[in-house]
């Protein structure tokens, strides 16, 4: 089978394919093969290595993750037989490839009718949006400030802030185009943070503060998002694609604020059944139409390093799938 890899440092261009032995599903574990592959910017930084200025790091030779969906074609000792046959979803560590190894634990049942953008989000983009909106506690008719709101997570925040019961989303994002599809996807304000003065446009749509910050980017983003929040406001941070960890003043936190992390894989192993009724819930918005993903490209695998291309340029408007 095939297989994306890469073996050194760099740009787009040292993602390789390769050929390799089928893997065989180990305790616990399924094997899928692959229909689509959503491709995620982590990715990007940990391609780019550590000495491109950015927080992550991979050890060589390094797999790509993705966000599989796809149909379970073996399952391995410990596993309900019958998941064989069963169409999925899966956040999986070696993704970009012809079939791929999951843990049987986590796998997100496909509805009939969803598309595979849409699908793709259910195992972890739609549920990480949903955990940092829970961790925030948003209340009914809170402000929402959404930052990179036009990503792959970014426009499901958006849609599930609302669905939350936010009462204004206010959503950043970093050209006019992105702008507008925020605002197709329920954004009450969009404003362009990379402007100098953006906040002073977020505190036009938002005069008394914001409650609620979810960022992904961190960094200077995140120091100036603090000053912009209410009494009482909450910061949640989960990620950091700006590849800057800022240390946060705490003078900035007395004015009653307050400031959170939100991690997945933390979720899951704190709170394993509400982590496991999230995908049931986003599941749920995505069949009754509430919650859709946005495909912008959808490429053959061997084109990994185009699907890379558009995450590193920021370009893309939702989600960059392969399709083996």
């Amino acid at each position: 089978m095939r297989r994306i890899r890469y073996h050194a440092y760099g740009g787009p261009e040292v993602l390789t394919m390769e050929e390799t032995e089928i893997p065989t599903p180990g305790t616990g574990q399924v094997r899928i093969r692959a229909e689509a592959i959503g491709a995620n910017f982590v990715d990007v930084k940990f391609r780019q290595g550590p000495d491109a200025g950015g927080v992550y790091h991979r050890a060589l030779p390094a797999v790509l993750t993705g966000d599989v969906v796809g149909t379970v074609d073996a399952v391995g000792p410990g596993v309900d037989p019958g998941l064989a046959g069963r169409r999925v979803a899966t956040l999986a560590e070696d993704a970009f490839a012809d079939q791929v190894l999951a843990d049987a634990t986590w796998l997100a049942p496909v509805p009939e009718g969803i598309d595979d953008a849409t699908a793709s989000m259910l195992p972890m983009g739609a549920p990480v949006a949903l955990g940092a909106l829970r961790t925030a506690r948003v209340a009914p008719g809170e402000t929402v400030l959404v930052h990179a709101a036009a990503g792959g997570i970014g426009h499901l925040a958006v849609q599930l802030a609302k669905i939350c019961g936010a009462g204004t989303v206010i959503a950043t994002a970093g050209s006019p185009g992105k702008l507008d599809f925020t605002r197709m996807l329920g954004a009450d304000a969009a404003v362009d943070y990379s402007a100098e003065d953006w906040p002073d446009r977020v505190r036009e749509a938002a005069p008394r503060g914001v409650d609620v910050v979810l960022d992904s980017v961190a960094g200077g983003v995140l120091l100036r998002s603090l000053d912009l929040l209410a009494p009482f406001g909450r910061a949640v941070v989960y990620g950091a694609a700006g590849g800057e960890l800022t240390g946060i003043p705490l003078t900035s936190l007395f004015a009653m604020r307050s400031v959170s992390g939100f991690s997945l894989l933390a979720w899951r192993a704190a709170a394993p059944e509400q982590a496991r009724h999230d995908m049931d819930e986003v599941a749920e918005h995505a069949v009754e139409g509430r919650l859709r993903a946005a495909l912008h490209a959808r490429l053959p695998l061997h084109q990994a390093a185009e699907a890379h291309r558009i995450l590193e340029s920021r370009s893309q408007l939702g989600r960059v799938l392969l399709v083996p």
